[in-house]
């Protein structure tokens, strides 16, 4: 009964009593307690994770969607089976979600192991979901395609279109500044997310979903297809569709996620102006694929930064939405207009390489949302990284969502020791602020208490923004929401919490931001650096037990993509 050298079906990674006959014979009248009946039993199986949680707005729609990709599944001969796993909701996690996307691409990855499956469908979407799938799939490397829930359509406000969030922190800093009115911002949180789905800005859930679609991880040119659109759901029956195929062809993450499809995936990260969590969630993810991992170089995010134009249209870095970049071509337009410096025989779970796919007719255009190369929105990438004494290991800028005034500045540190310390003091009238100064905050990154969350996008003082101060220079060593934007310099590393020099700041010290140069610059003699160092007083309180104490004890700097240590292929 178990002679075959490669089992399918339920016949796959038997539970272990000693007898793999018994356990098989086991395991199917177990499965016939569920009503499966001969025939069903002796199919090969698709897994598919289902992320639904009512902790989890962007999910509201899973349940459909993996009824769809069940239909594919059963129209193409296998077992559809949907398992739960971790579901990350952005918004309603404590201190940070990014604390929990280890966990959950831990979870994901072993159900996949631990559990009979011929191929996984992913079924997920929300800022920190995507990246842990795509991570747990990578280290368990069985045949895979991520499919996408989709992002939220705009609402409407007095003849205003709105999309969560780039919207809702336009409205908050006005509300701060006294522009808008206690009322009038209740009216607006009615309307910034009024349907299922992901952010609809090029946020990092946006973001995470083009990059998938570019490392070949999701069926072409279902990125950016609405939540809410009735294609979604036919994305969904054919990505249940395809999945054994895929399994057939032998086509695991190992042979889709390579040097070339990683790099390919940060020139689309840097055309679309996409979130700085894009680069911390891709190293992250290479991290994980193949023998050895796939390292990527923020020198070379430079390099690629030069010579790759911002060409969508978005918030934040432009006007439009997720539901415009679809209208206007989506995905397959991008990359027909990076074709020339992309690597086009990048293969996706479908079998056809890149270079393949770009040859079918492009359809209905949008230059006003995607511009050619010849006349982009931006002549140079979204993203940028700095170094200096500031951030030997490097940190990371979204030019495209900055103001090009404060591209080359120095200024006065007004230093926040913490989170806490910011809460308690940016608003008060006897802060020492002034506009050309530098905000810096400490203790926020990985190693921190507050596990890197996304704080980095520091509030401007509140005197300041009534005297009309837009943006400031704000430096951190913790994220930025993708749908943020600001002259903000992120994912400092070293961090404070290991040492690193930006701890070291202290208020009036002067600080030199130069883009130009790609430099961020302590302008503090080493001798004083050391001597601070010396008698600096760890801020840091160590976690005794549970997940918080595993995540403080392995978590790597920004520039490894805050994965554990211990999971990174190349451990």
């Amino acid at each position: 009964m178990t002679d075959d050298i490669d089992p399918k079906g339920f016949a796959r990674g038997l539970t272990n009593y000693g007898d793999k006959d018994f356990s098989l014979y086991l395991r199917r009248s177990f499965a016939k307690s569920m009503g499966y009946s001969d025939e069903m039993l002796d199919r090969p199986i698709v897994g598919i994770v289902n992320t639904a949680s009512g902790y989890n707005n962007c999910h509201r729609g899973v349940p459909e969607l993996v009824d769809a990709v069940k239909r594919g599944v059963l129209a193409t001969g296998g077992l559809p089976i949907d398992f739960p796993t971790i579901s990350l909701g952005e918004v309603f996690l404590n201190p940070t979600s990014l604390m929990f996307r280890n966990l959950m691409a831990m979870d994901t990855e072993e159900m996949i192991r631990a559990q009979p499956m011929d191929a996984v469908v992913l079924v997920g979407g929300c800022d920190k979901t995507v990246p842990a799938q795509l991570m747990g799939a990578a280290s368990a490397d069985l045949p895979t395609i991520q499919l996408i829930v989709g992002p939220m359509m705009t609402g409407r406000h007095e003849g205003e279109r709105l999309g969560a969030c780039t919207d809702c922190r336009r409205f908050w800093a006005d509300f701060r500044a006294g522009r808008v009115t206690e009322q009038k911002i209740a009216q607006i949180e009615g309307n910034l997310a009024t349907t299922l789905g992901t952010c609809a800005v090029m946020g990092t859930a946006s973001t995470m979903a083009c990059i998938a679609e570019t490392l070949g991880m999701t069926l072409p040119g279902t990125a950016a297809i609405p939540a809410v659109h009735a294609d979604r759901l036919r994305a969904a029956e054919a990505s249940g569709k395809q999945a054994l195929e895929t399994a057939r062809a032998g086509l695991i993450p190992s042979k889709l996620i390579t040097e070339q499809s990683v790099e390919n995936a940060l020139r689309v990260l840097l055309a679309l102006g996409g979130s700085t969590n894009g680069i911390l969630h891709l190293t992250a993810i290479a991290g994980r694929a193949g023998q050895r991992g796939i390292a990527i170089s923020l020198e070379r995010l430079n390099e690629l930064s030069d010579t790759t134009p911002v060409l969508v249209n978005l918030k934040p870095t432009g006007v439009g939405y997720m539901e415009d970049f679809h209208a206007a071509g989506g995905m397959g337009t991008l990359l027909r207009e990076l074709a020339p410096v992309l690597h086009l025989d990048c293969l996706s779970v479908t079998g056809e390489t890149l270079g393949e796919r770009l040859k079918s007719a492009p359809g209905y255009l949008d230059r006003a949302i995607i511009r050619s190369r010849a006349e982009p929105f931006e002549a140079v990438g979204g993203l940028v990284a700095l170094f200096g004494n500031l951030a030997p290991g490097g940190a990371i800028l979204k030019r495209s969502a900055a103001d090009p005034t404060l591209f080359e500045h120095t200024g006065r540190a007004v230093v926040f020791t913490s989170l806490e310390d910011l809460a308690d003091r940016i608003d008060s009238d006897d802060l020492d602020v002034k506009a050309d100064d530098i905000l810096v905050l400490q203790n926020a990154g990985p190693k921190s208490p507050a596990g890197m969350p996304e704080a980095g996008y520091i509030p401007i003082p509140k005197k300041l923004a009534q005297a009309g101060v837009k943006d400031m220079v704000r430096i951190s060593d913790c994220r930025m929401s993708g749908t943020a934007f600001g002259t903000i310099v992120l994912h400092v590393t070293p961090e404070a919490a290991v040492g690193g020099a930006i701890g070291l700041v202290q208020n009036g010290d002067e600080i030199s931001l130069s883009i130009s140069n790609k430099s961020l610059i302590l302008n503090v003699d080493d001798a004083e650096l050391e001597k601070r160092r010396q008698s600096a007083v760890s801020q840091r309180a160590q976690p005794t037990r549970g997940y918080a104490k595993l995540y403080a004890d392995h978590v790597t700097q920004a520039d490894q993509g805050a994965d554990f240590d211990f999971l990174m292929a190349s451990s």
